[in-house]
């Protein structure tokens, strides 16, 4: 198993957080380990999610686990 490159250094940024609540559904929620928490955008066809490494990174493996059976209809990875 991979150790996760996410660190308190790194910077994330999202498309858009549901109803412009991120006390209850922001990208802080995205890595905290919590399965009860998530990061909820709102709706439209393009959602994303940028993250900036402190320093060069090697990514071997990439998970991705959506909420109570929503899912992607098409999901595309940039580096």
């Amino acid at each position: 198993m991979a150790a996760s490159l996410i660190c308190s250094e790194t910077a994330s940024r999202v498309s858009s957080v549901l109803n412009r609540d991120v006390k209850q559904f922001g990208k802080k929620f995205m890595f905290d380990s919590n399965e009860e928490t998530c990061w909820n955008s709102d709706q439209g066809d393009t959602q994303w999610v940028v993250l900036e490494f402190p320093q060069p990174v090697k990514v071997s493996e990439v998970k991705l686990q959506f909420q109570g059976g929503f899912s992607g209809k098409t999901c595309r990875m940039e580096g």
